[in-house]
């Protein structure tokens, strides 16, 4: 079986046919992306869940934020790297080669962020979305105190620690479903 025919999660079939939203949500996906990114067809057999999902993930990661797309972009795959999801990875890695222009950064980032030229700014919120992932209980208000140091308002530090914890979450959706990247995302911005 090669990649492209296994399942995208589980063998939960799509709701047939689609509502008109979500085959209208579908269709942009298509024409943007040139694909439907797996995590939708896996959400699918459900619309209330997908419609949720895809609610939370455009908010976080394409609305009113003083974070950068691509800044959130580089902590899903920091958070995503920690908890090695390689949905998360291979199609967030696209996406921090494609932002930044730097198909060198993206793998750095997949790999071990900390090996990245990174500036102070961007290292201070990957170091606390780390820390958010691998133990959130730890976190203190020096914490906080040193993104406040590295120039983030506290609406910043929210939005750092809600990027953080959505992909914590995602993760573990993907990897307890066998959720698998579409292929297309492993060539983009090489």
């Amino acid at each position: 079986m090669t990649a492209s025919d296994q399942p995208t999660a589980l063998n939960l079939p799509p709701v047939d046919p689609l509502p008109p939203a979500t085959q209208k949500y579908f269709d942009i996906c298509q024409q943007k992306l040139g694909m439907i990114p797996n995590v939708l067809r896996a959400y699918a057999f459900d619309i209330a869940k997908l419609d949720a999902f895809t609610a939370m993930y455009n908010d976080l990661m394409l609305g009113e934020s003083n974070l950068t797309k691509l800044e959130r972009e580089m902590i899903a795959v920091v958070v995503s790297s920690i908890n090695k999801c390689f949905y998360c990875l291979a199609a967030h890695g696209a996406a921090v080669r494609h932002l930044s222009g730097d198909p060198i950064l993206g793998e750095m980032l997949v790999m071990n962020y900390r090996a990245a030229p990174l500036d102070a700014r961007q290292r201070a919120m990957l170091d606390f979305a780390a820390q958010i992932t691998t133990a959130s209980a730890t976190v203190e208000e020096a914490d906080r105190e040193a993104l406040r140091q590295a120039g983030f308002s506290d609406r910043d530090i929210w939005d750092i620690a809600s990027v953080a914890a959505f992909f914590n979450m995602t993760n573990r959706v993907a990897s307890a479903t066998a959720m698998r990247p579409n292929d297309g995302y492993h060539a983009q911005a090489r």
